[in-house]
């Protein structure tokens, strides 16, 4: 470098241009790293990893026990192994309502639009149906009506659950709606029988492949099963029956097919159920052949949730409803645990597998992420899993039959938020079967069956 007092000649005013050239190139350098490097600082907190990682971050401190009793002032508390629980519990539901807020605001936006993106949308709602009955009682509620499709599309012959080819169109197997009211003070989820019998209303028909309507129309139909419904007219024709039998408004609709319910469980390595007997099914085979608590994989939850022909076990559908139950409840009991949250490699492949696997309207992170705000606190026990209520026994048509005067006093409660109705109460004698014939008999086990041949829509 030269000495800028020295005295001027030819060969410093030389060297005087080179060192300020070279000064001018080493500050554009500098200028040049510092905006790659906040480029790189953006990305990096834009990445679903980056934001994962910073969100399990978080969750941690939600987390973390509370300091001991004699590291405070206040008196020591003895806790009941119930409290215990509940206080887990407690922080495990505020870890998830942590991370659910993080990925909504700030620098996460990158995070919702990331995993939105992924969610397949479809046109299911109709917010104001002449069905829906004491809108202004359900003007906070919640209703999320669940579909889980049949579709075999871009499903493999080696997956064992049929192709496309074999099984073409998509039917409903399983139905329930989740309420939740506006107070966030419960949540009731009920079930549906594929093969209830409905009066089905004019649809517009539905190409699963596409995951839209299309401009044919499909005719109504008296005495239909539920399950032609979203067959001829998919989520939108589901939610108008829906809506007809039950006067709620459907405010958001969630359909997941099978090719991706399996992966879902996988992701966060597998889920712990219980059953009684071995699930041997006529059609899928022994599907889960240990009894207790058993920690089943993807391919098992998928044919454990779809088994209705399990041997010992005469309900057939209402077994399938049961277990269906059981094993959402344990799948949410996972997901919610510390052993999903505070992993960010389980929690992100859960999100992207649900969303994945997920096709819906009104459904996205926003939308859960605000129920999960409010519904931070609510006790696990005010959680019910029911199934609508039927006459028992499965009419000449081999459908299921309502019970209408119990099934009004049902969601009459749930629009109006009152006490639920005794489940066992007795079926008025003008809605109960006739006495079973010599092709049919009552059910065995307090839930609806019959030998009836039913011309089934679904194999499965």
């Amino acid at each position: 470098m030269t000495d800028e007092m020295e005295a001027i000649d030819e060969a410093t005013q030389y060297r005087r241009k080179i060192d300020h050239t070279l000064a001018r190139f080493s500050a554009a350098h500098d200028e040049m790293e510092a905006e790659e490097a906040k480029r790189r600082e953006r990305r990096d907190r834009l990445s679903p990893t980056s934001l994962i990682e910073s969100t399990r971050t978080a969750l941690q401190r939600v987390v973390a026990p509370a300091p001991a009793a004699e590291e405070t002032d206040a008196e020591p508390v003895q806790l009941t192994d119930t409290k215990r629980r509940s206080a887990q519990f407690g922080r495990i539901a505020a870890a998830v309502v942590a991370g659910l807020v993080f990925l909504g605001i700030g620098g996460a936006w990158g995070a919702q639009t990331y995993f939105d993106a992924k969610f397949t949308q479809v046109s299911a709602l109709d917010e104001n149906s002449a069905d829906i009955q004491d809108a202004d009682a359900q003007a906070n509620d919640e209703n999320f009506l669940m579909v889980g499709s049949d579709t075999r599309d871009g499903a493999s012959a080696e997956e064992g659950v049929g192709t496309a080819d074999s099984t073409p169109g998509a039917r409903s197997d399983t139905v329930m709606v989740a309420h939740i009211p506006a107070d966030r003070k419960r949540v009731v989820v009920t079930s549906f029988p594929r093969d209830l019998e409905v009066n089905r209303p004019d649809c517009q028909k539905w190409d699963p492949a596409q995951n839209k309507t299309t401009d044919e129309v499909y005719k109504g139909a008296k005495f239909a099963k539920l399950n032609t419904a979203y067959a001829v007219g998919g989520p939108a024709c589901v939610t108008k029956v829906i809506q007809q039998i039950t006067g709620l408004r459907i405010n958001h609709f969630v359909g997941i097919d099978f090719n991706g319910f399996k992966e879902m469980v996988d992701a966060v390595h597998g889920v712990t159920i219980h059953t009684d007997i071995p699930i041997d099914d006529s059609i899928l085979g022994k599907v889960l052949l240990q009894t207790g608590d058993v920690t089943i994989s993807g391919d098992q939850a998928l044919n454990f949730v779809r088994a209705r022909h399990v041997k010992g076990d005469p309900t057939s559908d209402y077994g399938r409803i049961k277990r269906q139950q059981e094993f959402i409840g344990a799948l949410l009991k996972k997901v919610m645990s510390s052993d999903v949250v505070l992993d960010p490699g389980k929690l992100s492949d859960f999100i992207t597998a649900f969303a994945k696997a997920t096709f819906g309207d009104n459904l996205g992170v926003k939308q859960m992420m605000t129920l999960a705000q409010s519904m931070k606190g609510l006790d696990p026990s005010k959680i019910s899993f029911l199934t609508v209520p039927t006459v028992g026994m499965a009419n000449t048509r081999g459908n299921e039959v309502l019970v209408l005067s119990k099934t009004k006093a049902l969601f009459d409660a749930l629009r109006n938020n009152t006490p639920l109705p005794d489940p066992n109460a007795p079926v008025p004698v003008n809605e109960q079967a006739p006495p079973p014939s010599s092709t049919s008999k009552p059910k065995s086990t307090g839930t609806p069956k019959s030998t009836t041949t039913r011309k089934s829509t679904s194999t499965g």
